[in-house]
């Protein structure tokens, strides 16, 4: 049975179609969620390199799988390295082996590519992406195969008295704060849930609270209800 929805509201602000999946698993545990998409994400013409070069394959996003046209089945014998649960299962999807499955960010995955011995690795990324740091012996080559274009807030997404914002990237974090500054938006009325502390970071001060999942979406979620719930947050 379906929980009843109760608290504040909650903004999923994700593209789609990550968007509609967020927003089923939010309703789910009972939150009254509303998705209000800030990017959209499509396709760019690519150059495949030479898949002989590399030992491995990195992937940050979901979007590169699902974006990466058909030149993706040039790597399929190649290993993934995903930076999580979802991009794990559109590897799999695509034909991939999955070698392993991070948490926390592409970063926290590049020692076990330094422990597995791939020294040759392509990262298939999105137009804007964070920069890495590898460990000696690993190489990254970075390829571009999709970009998320930024689109308004509408005007009275966050009600009068205030919401709470799931927040999965940095880019997303940056774009809604200037956001709700561009509209006036009070961020003493808006808590964030974010999913990284890169996240949190790129998301500025001054808001009502600003707290960081430990780890996956379901952490996310769960940070999510706990703020929905908190009758501290700024409503008069």
């Amino acid at each position: 049975m379906k929980a009843r929805s109760s608290g504040r509201l909650l903004l999923v602000v994700r593209p789609e179609p990550g968007n509609a999946r967020t927003l089923a698993a939010a309703r789910a545990l009972g939150l009254k969620a509303r998705g209000v998409p800030l990017f959209a994400v499509e396709a760019l013409a690519w150059e495949p390199p030479d898949p002989t070069r590399f030992d491995a394959v990195l992937i940050g996003s979901a979007n590169a799988l699902r974006h990466g046209g058909t030149a993706l089945a040039r790597y399929t014998a190649l290993p993934v390295y995903a930076v999580g649960v979802t991009t794990s299962a559109a590897a799999r999807e695509a034909g991939f082996t999955v070698a392993a499955c991070g948490e926390g960010g592409l970063q926290a995955l590049l020692p076990q590519l330094a422990a597995d011995g791939r020294c040759g690795v392509l990262r298939l990324s999105g137009e804007a992406h964070v920069a890495l740091d590898p460990p000696p012996g690993v190489a990254i080559e970075t390829t571009v195969v999709y970009a998320a274009r930024a689109l308004p807030l509408p005007v009275g997404a966050v009600p009068p008295d205030g919401a709470v914002v799931a927040l999965h990237s940095g880019e997303a974090a940056r774009h809604f704060a200037a956001e709700c500054d561009r509209l006036g938006n009070d961020r003493t009325r808006i808590a964030l849930a974010c999913l990284a502390p890169r996240v949190a970071d790129a998301a500025g001060e001054g808001w009502a609270d600003k707290r960081v999942a430990p780890t996956d979406e379901a952490a996310l979620l769960a940070l999510a209800r706990d703020l929905c719930q908190n009758p501290g947050l700024r409503a008069d």
